[in-house]
């Protein structure tokens, strides 16, 4: 396993990328998870937001090749570790992964293969235990190219996009670096608007991975309050302002 930023110059077919944070519980089965699907040209890069259990020993037991550890000095919060990670990454295709969830098998070909038509790739998830998803529709491929539905779904809250199922095209990384600054939570959202707007986000119906439902999840399990809920839409419409500029300035370079 390396540490920081040792990396050599060769080119690799995949990264997945997560953040950490006080996962000590978990990540040594999500790893083990994706680890098992992983070949010599594919690494993990890990960005631990300043733990403060055993998270990072825990990794370092793997003392794997693949799994490249940025040890913040300081918490910065998971949007802006994933950050981190994709920005560490080397991969032609960009995975994002929690912490403490479990890879389906097949999960890393199904996704590369779909890579392969697609910039951006959503697929949805079962619950680890077999208990009840959250409360919004599964995504559909048939829906995959009906990008505006899928904004305005974005925008209600019934698009069923989240990170921990989501990969992309190492070409779309120009537009998603750096996420903008005002974005604390859902940088999966800004992935998918990305992918929507852009006119190319595929959609798996296959569930490929679980998901691990707790308290400390960073996606919040319960309702919000009517100003949160109408403050993150008022996000939402500056990211896809914000996403039209920057496809539009990538197709104009």
């Amino acid at each position: 396993m390396k540490d920081q930023n040792q990396q050599a110059e060769t080119p690799l077919r995949a990264s997945i990328c997560m953040a950490t944070y006080n996962g000590s519980q978990y990540v040594g089965e999500q790893l083990e998870s994706i680890l098992a699907q992983l070949g010599p040209e594919d690494e993990i890069v890990i960005v631990d937001d300043a733990s403060t259990d055993d998270t990072v020993a825990r990794i370092r037991r793997f003392a794997d090749p693949r799994i490249r550890l940025i040890a913040a000095g300081a918490n910065q919060g998971y949007v802006r570790s994933f950050e981190q990670a994709v920005l560490a990454s080397r991969g032609g295709a960009i995975f994002l992964a929690d912490q403490d969830d479990v890879w389906v098998e097949g999960r890393l070909e199904a996704m590369l293969a779909a890579l392969e038509t697609h910039a951006v790739v959503a697929s949805n998830f079962g619950v680890l235990g077999g208990g009840e998803r959250p409360r919004i529709p599964r995504l559909r491929a048939a829906d995959s190219s009906r990008h505006r539905a899928n904004l305005f779904g974005i925008l209600v809250g019934y698009r069923a996009y989240y990170g921990c199922g989501m990969a992309f095209r190492r070409d779309v990384l120009g537009s998603f670096a750096p996420v903008p600054g005002y974005l604390t939570e859902s940088h999966d959202l800004w992935l998918a608007i990305l992918g929507n707007t852009g006119g190319s986000i595929g959609h798996l119906d296959r569930s490929t991975l679980l998901r691990r439902l707790h308290d400390t999840n960073a996606t919040p399990r319960g309702w919000r309050s009517l100003r949160v809920i109408l403050s993150a839409r008022v996000v939402l419409l500056r990211l896809m302002r914000e996403a039209r500029r920057r496809l539009r300035a990538a197709a104009g370079s």
